[in-house]
């Protein structure tokens, strides 16, 4: 094989061409449409027959993938890391594995786990491995190790809380969990109510040359085997397989990959079960969207857990790439991606608003000749981006004196393609993102139900606010939300529901039919909640969500998380956000974290005094300052007036807080969205504040009043 052509990145080529000029990305289907549901829509290539699957007919599986990668590309990178020198108490260069080392490794501690599974009776064909660490090459070569012998993984997030870990757990009915040393002890607490979990798998050393019976792994298994459980090391498991070498047993299409159980904002997390054949489609369709080539450089950073992150390294895998892990500390990413210097990056809006407000602090908003050239070069390439007869993000002098520094400093000057998903992404930001880093930068919408993929913008489509045209493995159609008022008769473009079907499409929810039958409708149709616009050429726009939308008394409908994003891009003294309507207010207030760099500066500005970014007592004082409020106050009305927001959309009162949403305070989920309704819970007395406080400047104040 390794001296065959690469046809699913050849195919994956041909097929990236965007439609004629002025053509649509996705179009309808003729005599598709019905009554109360909008006609359905395809990629422009693939408007008849069946949906995209593969690109190749002789790969069918996520394990065929590697394979072939691993054949025709055996001394390429497959696995870097950055090793922490205990000495110089730093990290050092990136550390590679390549993929014959990858494909061996993988092998052996397959057949190791299996040993290991049937010692302690397991004798089922397949079944699921627990996977809980943070990012790191043992995360991939156990799932690839998995995959070699017909087994899945069942992925645990790796800031989730002992209830989520041990409901996952007991639920996928996990006889062994592979894990990093960190979450052993939790383990071992959980383990009177894991009746299933027979061993843990650590992926640290356990021993570093103590006495016998002194090493952490002798002291840990003393301690498990009081209660029924064994610990072993990766390396004894590898050189178990390696002793005891089992062939492939290799998966099918159908066969399951992986169990992703949703991070969940409400309720217990539900068992997404994903098949080889979702994942070979959401691989293809990647490759075509945003490129796949043996030379690209990725960084790992989003959680493996996520699918989002998952799709990204199977593209990678398939064709050949190179995958460097982050080490750990996400405030020091950006060591790694200078050390790195990736050429494909995906990332999250909440990532990108950081990274938008540095690069402004340092470019448009200095003082002096550095700020003057700086603003000319992004007024000059905002107006190349919106011609609307011949756009583009690049410029052959100023790219090469100007914006090659500014993407040095964040270490993606090599970065050819980048995609953001996860949630909405600014306009704005977006637009000066494409500005600075003069690549092809897509926005893209897809759910761990359909592994990641539905919507990606086209390389060459400068617009923003929309998540682009189908992936050539999926299809759509919107369904009237009559109480909302979303119809697909609606002029000039349909609105209503996503509904989705594709080749990715999740198989059910994990002994769960009741969500199953909700979640898939009768004709196949998987129902978003997500409301959608499609314009002229095809492209999908999110422009409400059918749960997270508030009604205020004067029956005005409010969408707060596009409020909160708005607010969050413009406003780079702000970390997080939770903007709140009640049903019987007429108006909005927030909650809102603070940024305590940015903050620390901006508090400074409206207090008249110095405030240090690490001087915590100082900065909850700042949060908690009157003067500070209204400061807030009036900058959230100017970006509310930049962004043409209705009265009844903007936040009238608010509260200040450091850090006030987290994993660990169980607001956030570990894929960092917010738990709404537990959010409002822990927030009503300051929300109901608000209000008080807003009502009564209405009172005092006609002008007020007559905003209000």
């Amino acid at each position: 094989m390794s001296g065959t052509p690469d046809l699913q990145l050849q195919r994956a080529a041909e097929l990236r061409t965007p439609p004629p000029k002025g053509q649509p990305y996705s179009v309808p289907v003729p005599g598709s449409q019905r009554e109360g549901r909008s006609a359905v829509y395809r990629h422009w290539k693939f408007r008849d027959g069946p949906l995209l699957e593969t690109l190749d007919d002789f790969i069918t599986t996520a394990h065929e993938a590697f394979e072939a990668s691993a054949a025709r590309y055996p001394n390429n990178n497959c696995l870097g890391h950055r090793p922490y020198d205990t000495v110089t108490k730093t990290f050092g260069q990136y550390q590679w594995q390549d993929y014959t080392t990858i494909q061996i490794r993988r092998k052996n501690f397959g057949a190791g786990l299996v040993h290991l599974h049937r010692k302690v009776g397991e004798q089922r064909p397949s079944y699921g491995v627990g996977l809980w660490c943070q990012n790191r090459p043992e995360w991939q070569i156990t799932d690839l190790a998995c995959m070699a012998q017909g087994l899945y993984t069942v992925s645990i997030y790796d800031t989730l809380g002992p209830d989520a870990t041990e409901y996952i757990i007991n639920h996928s009915g996990l006889t062994c969990v592979v894990t990093a040393l960190n979450h052993v002890a939790v383990l071992l607490k959980l383990k009177p109510r894991l009746p299933t979990l027979k061993f843990i798998v650590v992926l640290d050393p356990l021993s570093a040359g103590e006495l016998p019976g002194e090493s952490k792994g002798d002291l840990l298994n003393s301690l498990a085997s009081e209660i029924g459980v064994t610990i072993h090391n990766i390396q004894d498991v590898e050189a178990l397989g390696e002793q005891q070498p089992i062939p492939y047993n290799p998966p099918k299409p159908d066969d399951i990959v992986t169990i992703n159980y949703t991070s969940g904002t409400t309720g217990d997390p539900k068992g997404v079960v994903l098949t080889h054949r979702n994942a070979v489609a959401g691989t293809c369709a990647s490759s075509i969207i945003l490129g796949a080539h043996p030379s690209h450089i990725s960084c790992s950073f989003l959680p493996l857990a996520h699918i989002y992150q998952r799709l990204g390294e199977h593209s990678a895998l398939a064709s050949g790439a190179s995958i460097g892990y982050f080490h750990g500390n996400i405030a020091e990413l950006v060591d790694d991606l200078k050390v790195l210097r990736p050429t494909i990056f995906a990332g999250v809006p909440r990532l990108f608003n950081r990274f938008g407000t540095a690069i402004k602090d340092a470019t448009v908003q200095q003082t002096g000749f550095k700020g003057a050239l700086s603003r000319h070069v992004v007024s000059k390439k905002t107006a190349a981006i919106e011609d609307k007869q011949n756009p583009t993000n690049q410029h052959a002098l100023y790219d090469r004196i100007w914006s090659k520094k500014v993407q040095k400093g964040l270490g993606l000057d090599r970065c050819r393609v980048m995609v953001t998903g996860s949630a909405p992404i600014d306009p704005q930001l977006h637009q000066f993102l494409r500005i600075i880093f003069g690549n092809n930068f897509a926005q893209g919408y897809g759910l761990t139900e359909t592994y990641a993929i539905s919507l990606v913008q086209a390389d060459g489509d400068y617009t923003s606010g929309n998540c682009g045209g189908l992936v050539a493995t999926s299809e759509a159609c919107l369904l009237d939300v009559p109480d909302m008022e979303y119809l697909s008769t609606d002029k000039p473009h349909p609105r209503g529901e996503l509904l989705l079907r594709s080749s990715t499409l999740f198989r059910e929810y994990f002994k769960n039919p009741d969500e199953t039958a909700k979640a898939i409708d009768s004709d196949g149709w998987f129902h978003t909640g997500d409301i959608c616009s499609i314009d002229a050429l095809g492209r999908f726009k999110i422009i409400d969500r059918r749960k997270n939308v508030l009604k205020l008394a004067q029956g005005e409908y409010i969408s707060p998380e596009r409020i909160e994003n708005v607010y969050l891009a413009n406003c780079g003294f702000l970390g997080t956000a939770y903007v709140h309507g009640d049903s019987h207010q007429s108006f909005l207030v927030g909650i809102f974290g603070v940024a305590p760099d940015n903050f620390a500066l901006f508090a400074s500005r409206v207090l008249g005094e110095k405030i240090g970014m690490m001087d915590m007592e100082k900065l909850v004082e700042a949060c908690r300052s009157k003067k500070v409020e209204q400061a807030v106050l009036k900058e959230l009305e100017k970006v509310g007036r930049k962004n043409k927001f209705n009265s009844y959309e903007k936040v009238r009162s608010l509260r200040l807080f450091v850090d006030p949403f987290t994993v660990d305070n169980q607001l956030l989920t570990p894929t960092l969205k917010l738990k709404r309704p537990q959010t409002a819970k822990a927030f009503r007395g300051h929300i109901d504040a608000c209000y008080e406080e807003a009502l009564q400047q209405e009172a005092a104040n006609p002008r007020v009043r007559a905003k209000l």
